[in-house]
């Protein structure tokens, strides 16, 4: 597409003037360029290598090889988008400042910070872009993904948890002293899980204060229609909290309203990158009532960071403009290598500070915030700076 269609395009937009149209022209065609490069790197060295071994070594049919590769490509564009951002605002700003054209605008009175308007425009816009491809798109291709991938290498394989199924409840309880103790409110164990059935089941309830309660089962189903456990074959024993005997009492089919937590952890749970972000936080209200500190952080950091992966484009289209605009006489080689220089850098600290949430030195806003709020930072330096 020649750069006078392009600009003939933008001129039907409304609310654009010359000036906005004219460096848009010079924004999408290295975008459009970003976004083929990196994108192909992302799925050669992350999955294509990989699936060519396997059709090699492993016997993976070609064809479920590429359906595979196609439906990888979505995980791998989420983050060609904030690249190709940068490297747009880079090999854009960078010519028109290699042409002395940024020296022209000035002479006429348009300062840098209008100049940056046109990049900020197009970062959100690629910002919603991405967050559509994250939230919508790359979770459930990724799964698909992984699911075909592991039916055809291990065909054997289970889709859920087989044996001991353990699912621990904690809650908190006030002590005299004002403050809060995290107890056991309740232990669910299976000794087998058949993908519809619990079998062997003994489950501990502390959650009522007159009277603590040991069921034990030969079965149990998840009654979908109502929401509630149907259990079969089982007994009752009830104690008092003093430990006293209360009562027993045998059943053969009993409802009772637990909850389905236990057969949520059973089925194999998606990772990170395969769950939507109304998905992992539904996950991770199950998670908060298991009572792993670890695994709750971890999941909240990358609920936090599939919130603050899109505004990357933002922090990246900024940089690169502030960067672009400053005088030089900068190739597209050089803003390749910048480019290259930059995304390692603001990887390498979303690694850090996602790595210090995880381990609890960070709250999870904060470690996959921080990143951007730094890259912000140095943009509006950057950009003042350019500005005098």
């Amino acid at each position: 597409m020649k750069a006078g269609n392009l600009q003939a395009r933008f001129s039907n937009i409304p609310g654009l003037s010359l000036l906005d149209r004219y460096i848009f022209t010079e924004l999408i065609l290295p975008w459009l360029f970003g976004m083929g490069l990196f994108s192909s790197l992302g799925v050669a060295i992350g999955t294509l290598f990989d699936l060519v071994r396997r059709v090699t070594e492993s016997g993976l049919p070609l064809t479920l090889a590429l359906k595979i590769l196609v439906l990888k490509m979505p995980e791998f564009i989420v983050l060609a988008f904030p690249m190709s951002m940068l490297l747009a605002a880079l090999m854009a700003y960078s010519r028109l400042a290699s042409d002395s054209e940024i020296i022209a605008f000035k002479s006429i009175g348009i300062n840098a910070y209008r100049l940056v308007i046109p990049a900020v425009i197009l970062s959100l816009v690629v910002t919603g872009l991405t967050y559509l491809f994250n939230d919508y798109v790359a979770p459930a291709a990724s799964y698909e993904a992984n699911a075909a991938l592991t039916k055809a290498l291990r065909p054997n394989r289970k889709a859920f948890i087989e044996d001991n199924i353990i699912y621990p409840e904690y809650g908190q309880i006030r002590q005299e002293d004002g403050s809060d103790r995290t107890v056991l409110r309740r232990l669910f164990y299976a000794e087998r899980f058949n993908g519809e059935r619990m079998e062997g089941l003994t489950i501990l309830d502390r959650t009522q204060p007159e009277v603590n309660q040991i069921i034990t089962s030969e079965s149990a189903a998840w009654n979908i229609e109502r929401n509630i456990w149907d259990f079969y074959n089982g007994t009752v024993y009830l104690i008092a909290p003093d430990g006293s005997y209360r009562n027993i009492v045998r059943f053969q089919h009993q409802q009772l309203a637990l909850p389905s937590a236990p057969l949520d952890l059973a089925f194999r749970a998606r990772s990170g990158t395969e769950m939507t972000l109304r998905q992992a936080r539904d996950y991770l209200k199950i998670l908060r009532l298991s009572g792993n500190p670890t695994r709750v952080r971890k999941l909240e950091v990358q609920i936090e960071q599939k919130i603050a992966l899109p505004f990357v484009c933002l922090v990246f289209g900024l940089i690169g403009a502030a960067i672009g605009l400053r005088p030089q006489n900068a190739n597209k080689a050089t803003s390749f290598g910048i480019c290259i220089v930059l995304i390692f850098a603001y990887y390498l600290l979303s690694f850090v500070t996602t790595s210090l949430g995880v381990a609890g030195a960070l709250s999870p806003v904060m470690a996959a915030w921080l990143p951007n709020l730094l890259g912000l930072t140095a943009g509006g330096v950057l950009l003042s700076r350019s500005a005098r």
